[in-house]
């Protein structure tokens, strides 16, 4: 590439926490095919994971990603082979810091970690489906210990590419203290994800508005769209479900899912000129 020439503009549109629920299946499949959504990311333990299973199979242009849950959810192994992980409901710690730091200083709790990751790297494969990513609930693969792992095992089931939360500074707004602390471990991430040769996204838009993605959020971001390969996530969803995670109580599903088959939005995708893509096409 010349001094001075401009690097394509890929986009990829992504869809979180496939197979949480049915309303969240269904927006998924219908921003696909009716809108701008080119890819999603599949929970092995969600609740609605065949029904989604089952609409990705009918979907083949879906780039369909693995969302490691390590944190806010619920492991697919019994119990009993994760009591470090779980509490006495069962769940992960819906605390990411204590979480973190078990993960990082207690060993026993890191085997388990790891078995469990395999296992859901596992229940990925025998879907059938190919794995286009992988990324992590909460952006958890940030940490150290997770990353190190999910590189680890990947890497036995096929994983080419990899998530990168790095957020830019966008249209004047700058970031604040934690995400300049965060900015430091993404650094490092990139640097290991790199070593593996894997494929990543350059930016990506949707942390700072987590929730709140609707179309007059995703249409300065398209209009003012870097050079290079950006990813928008978001979390649509045709409605509400009973057994949503109080941290997102506040989320707009139905505006997100909106936003995704809005036909400005649209239209401003095509006027960009970034080409939609999924991670396989890095």
């Amino acid at each position: 590439m010349g001094t001075g020439e401009r690097r394509l503009k890929r986009l990829i549109v992504t869809g979180d926490d496939f197979g949480l629920s049915l309303p969240i299946n269904e927006a998924i499949e219908q921003a696909h095919t009716n809108g701008i959504l080119t890819t999603t990311c599949l929970m092995m333990s969600g609740a609605a994971v065949a029904d989604a299973v089952a609409r990705a199979r009918r979907l083949p242009e879906l780039g369909v990603g693995l969302h490691v849950v390590a944190v806010c959810g619920r492991p697919v192994l019994p119990i009993e082979e994760v009591s470090g992980l779980v509490g006495a409901d069962g769940r992960f710690d819906d605390n990411l810091i204590r979480a973190g730091f078990r993960y990082f200083f207690l060993p026993h709790v890191r085997q388990q970690l790891e078995a469990e990751i395999r296992a859901q790297f596992q229940a990925f494969r025998e879907t059938g489906l190919a794995l286009d990513h992988a990324n992590a609930h909460n952006h958890m693969h940030i940490h150290p210990t997770l990353l190190g792992t999910i590189l680890r095992i990947g890497r036995e089931f096929g994983l080419k590419a990899v998530r990168v939360p790095f957020e830019p500074d966008f249209q004047g707004r700058s970031r604040s203290l934690g995400a300049r602390f965060v900015a430091i471990w993404i650094d490092a991430m990139k640097r290991r994800v790199r070593k593996q040769g894997l494929r990543y996204n350059e930016y990506i838009f949707g942390l700072e508005n987590t929730g709140q993605m609707d179309r007059d959020h995703i249409l300065p971001i398209i209009k003012d769209l870097p050079d290079g390969v950006s990813e928008i996530f978001s979390h649509p969803a045709t409605g509400r479900w009973d057994g949503i995670d109080p941290a997102a109580s506040d989320y707009r599903f139905e505006a997100e899912f909106a936003a995704l088959i809005d036909e400005d939005v649209r239209v401003s995708v095509e006027a960009s000129g970034a080409q939609l893509i999924s991670y396989r096409d890095i």
